[in-house]
């Protein structure tokens, strides 16, 4: 059975280096457009993709909604579907322009991969998602063990992502030299740490708590004082693997390596919160909580653009749009707080009139 197509796999590669390069998409976001060309691809028995046409289009859409998926065995969601679709989309309106292509296949098209109109509303819609609070954080936190270094290092982990809200990939690349006590900052330097779309800025610690600072700032004295580790060495390092007694790999304390990649960071998170008997919050989502603290700690424009900063977006609006959909929650608190304020008895112009004379007096 044929199993794939030369010329497609040829095409494909200079797809997702346009991508890669071009539009400085992620490997993650490239990934979700190669799956959605093989799913295309499967469809079509690896058909050359000279040979597409609208027709085409509507089919594997058809086909695509009464898919199911491989572990909850229901229909794909709607998100899914959108999504899918609108890769295959642009990939193939930009197959179009492509020398060789260009008059085997119409611009137009593409179109007919979009979803109606009710289906993208719903595939589009913004939902609430679950936030851990802050009180559950810090009560993973308090009850995390802390007898090994391992242990120290799990705990101190999860603090630190949510003293400064880094991303867990900025978190497995740190050297000890980024963290400043004394200024109670982190410097995500791209040229050493991972951050998003390589942007460099600074972290000042977030307010949440003198407790969860302490355990930070003991972690770095640790690793410095005790360890004897310098700048460049990781502040959270790998664990150092040996083969035991029993001639099974063992955890032997703390590597002097980073992590090559941050799934350990996540994995630590998934048993502190299954520990504490809590739903699983992976570290991304600590930022959903430290945006919610600053809609309540921030008192103006100036401040939410400081705490906006502090989280890595040039601009608030990111946080807003990415971020920042008031809770029902925290939506009910505002407007229930701004009816009481509208009860509330007015002053008549006549007492203010009164008000104003009397303190122009006191003035004189």
């Amino acid at each position: 059975m044929k199993k794939h197509d030369p010329n497609n796999e040829r095409i494909k590669r200079e797809y997702f280096t346009f991508l890669k390069e071009a539009k400085r998409q992620s490997e993650s976001s490239i990934d979700a457009v190669a799956k959605a060309l093989n799913r295309f691809e499967v469809y079509t028995k690896y058909r050359e993709f000279k040979t597409f046409n609208r027709h085409q289009a509507v089919a594997f859409k058809k086909d695509l909604a009464e898919q199911k998926g491989q572990q909850s065995g229901k229909k794909l969601s709607k998100a899914m579907l959108n999504s899918t679709l609108m890769h295959l989309k642009r990939f193939f309106e930009w197959l179009a322009g492509q020398p060789g292509y260009k008059s085997s296949l119409q611009y137009l098209d593409a179109e007919y991969f979009n979803l109606s109109e009710k289906d993208t509303r719903i595939a589009t819609a913004r939902r609430e998602k679950p936030v851990a609070t802050l009180e559950q954080i810090k009560h993973v936190i308090n009850i995390m063990p802390a007898g090994s270094e391992i242990e120290l290092r799990n705990r101190a982990l999860i603090a630190f992502t949510l003293l400064t809200g880094a991303r867990d990939s900025a978190i497995a690349s740190m050297k000890l030299k980024h963290v400043d006590l004394s200024a109670g900052s982190v410097f995500q330097d791209a040229r050493e740490v991972q951050t998003k779309y390589s942007k460099t800025f600074k972290t000042y610690f977030f307010p949440v708590g003198d407790e969860v600072r302490q355990i930070v700032a003991d972690w770095v004295i640790f690793l410095r004082d005790e360890k004897l580790w310098g700048h460049d060495d990781p502040l959270f390092p790998a664990t150092h693997v040996t083969l035991g007694d029993t001639h099974r790999f063992e955890a032997a304390g703390l590597a002097r390596r980073h992590w090559s990649s941050a799934a350990p960071i996540r994995t630590i998170f998934r048993n502190a919160f299954h520990s504490a008997d809590l739903p699983y919050y992976n570290p991304h989502s600590l930022r959903n909580t430290l945006v919610q603290l600053g809609e309540t700690n921030c008192q103006t424009p100036e401040d939410f653009k400081a705490w906006s900063q502090n989280l890595g977006h040039e601009q608030v609006l990111t946080t807003f749009y990415s971020y920042g959909t008031v809770s029902d929650r925290r939506q009910g608190e505002i407007v229930q707080g701004l009816t009481a304020k509208k009860l509330l008895p007015q002053p008549t112009a006549k007492e203010i009139a009164k008000e104003l004379a009397r303190e122009l007096a006191e003035q004189r």
